[in-house]
Parts: C-alpha cells; structure tokens; sequence
C-alpha cells in the first residue's frame, strides 16, 4: 500500500512540474517582447548602416512591430534577410527569457568605388565582395572608372580567381589587387586618387597631388602590383624631388624593372635656364 501512495505522489509531483513548465512557456511566450538592442561593428570610419536604418528596414518587413511577443519574434527569419543585404558580412540574432533581445551586425569595409562601362556603380569590400551603394552613406576610398565589364551583381573576386575561365573576361580581381594594395598603404591612400582602365587594359593611376597620370599597366598577381607600386614610392620619395614635381606628364611602370618617365612638351629645367 505504501509502495502506490509513493508512486501517487510521484506522479503527481511530475504532472505538477510538466504543469508548471508548460504554464511558464505560454507565459513566456505571450510576453510582449522590448525594442531590441541593435549593435553595428564598423571596421573604419565608413559605416554603410545605422542601428535607425536597420530597424526601420525590419519593421518595413513586418519583422518587427507593436505588441510583438517571443511567440511571433522568428529570429533565423530576422537573420536570413539581414543577411541578405549586400552591406552585411555578418549578422547574430540572440533573444533571452524575459522581454529582452539583441541583433549584432558586422557591416563590411568598402575598399573602392566602382563605375562600370554600363554606368553602374558599386563598392568593392577588403574581401572581394560585391556592396550596393546607398543614398545615405558615401564612402571616402579610391574611385575606379573605365572599360570595368563586372556588373553590380557580379559574382566575389575570390570565384574570380579560382576561376581560370572567369579570369579573361572579368576585371575585378585586377581592379582589387590595386585598391586593396593601395588601401592598407597610408602614403598610397594619400596619393592616390582614382583608377582608371583604359580600353586596351592597361590600368591608369590618377594622383591627388601633381598632374602626372601614371600608368599602371597590368595587375595580374598580388606579386606584380607590390612591386609596381614600390617602384613608384621609390621614385616619389627619390626621384621626382630631384628631378621636380612639375617635370613629367607621365610616369610608366608598365615594363619590369624600369620606371619610364614622359616629359612635359615644353618643359625646361632650370639648368636649361641657366645655359640660355
């Protein structure tokens, strides 16, 4: 006898606890959920989305809204479609017991500007990726313009690279290897200004200081581009003070091993001066 009064109040203990759990669920669940807390990391000083900007979008969606409770909150849902914005390389949703919740967003760092030969224009990320511009944001890098076939919704450069038959008709792994070199080089982003492909795919570096083009030409390999460019710090620091600022109206690092400099038409320097 005494054996079924403990199995009794066994059983009853587990009903009252699965009780118990059950009414704490649908509490939980019908709680209305807060504001959630928005968190944006920012790799520099261009940010392509605001904590305003992200809500406004989610609750446009009818992700978010009025009287929202833990029941309706889809956080993977919430997830997928920030995901999906082209200014996003990383996203987490965390929701708690109780009312609170967080969004965390990782927002990608813009390397360059693109304005393609069919009027488009996009941004390129340190990691390749293809970024829509935006009304509200604007983004200080290099500006690349010219015979640029890749489209807004281009494939990323690494596909590009890994991609032997992608290579020939595609730029923008070219395009990359020059803005991203000039990108993580102070002195470069201090120099340079815009990038320019030329029809027959040489590449045309436009400073910000001086009048001088520079011709790039190829980018082929990560290998070709840092010594082209340290060829051309090299000639900055050493020789166009000799020589003078005013004296080039082209510099060409086209051919290996060798800087070819174009002088102005005209250009007298001063020793020219002196013997007159």
């Amino acid at each position: 006898m005494r054996i079924w009064i403990k199995r009794i109040v066994w059983v009853l203990f587990f009903v009252g606890v699965i009780a118990l759990m059950v009414r704490s669920c649908n509490v939980h669940n019908a709680r209305s959920k807060d504001k959630p807390k928005i968190v944006i990391h920012v790799k520099g000083e261009d940010a392509f989305l605001t904590e305003d900007e992200l809500y406004d979008r989610l609750k446009r969606k009818g992700l978010i809204f009025e009287g929202q409770t833990h029941k309706t909150l889809k956080a993977s849902v919430i997830e997928r479609f920030i995901s999906t914005m082209s200014e996003v390389k990383d996203v987490r949703v965390f929701t708690r017991i109780g009312s609170a919740w967080t969004i965390e967003v990782t927002v990608r760092k813009p390397i360059a500007r693109i304005y393609n030969q069919f009027h488009e224009t996009f941004y390129l990320d340190e990691d390749g990726i293809v970024v829509k511009t935006s009304g509200l944001h604007t983004a200080r890098v290099v500006v690349v313009t010219g015979f640029i076939p890749d489209r807004i919704r281009s494939i990323s450069v690494k596909e590009i690279i890994n991609n032997d038959s992608l290579k020939s008709i595609r730029k923008l792994d070219d395009v990359y290897r020059i803005s991203n070199y000039v990108c993580n080089d102070p002195e470069l982003q201090a120099l340079i200004g815009q990038i320019h492909l030329k029809k027959n795919g040489d590449f045309v570096l436009i400073p910000l200081v001086g009048d001088q083009l520079i011709v790039f030409g190829s980018a082929f390999t990560d290998q070709e581009v840092r010594d082209k460019f340290e060829k051309l710090k090299i000639f900055y620091t050493k020789g166009l003070p000799y020589e003078g600022w005013e004296k080039y109206s082209e510099i060409s690092l086209k051919y290996r091993g060798q800087i070819v400099g174009k002088i102005k038409d005209g250009y007298k320097d001063g020793n020219e001066e002196n013997e007159e």
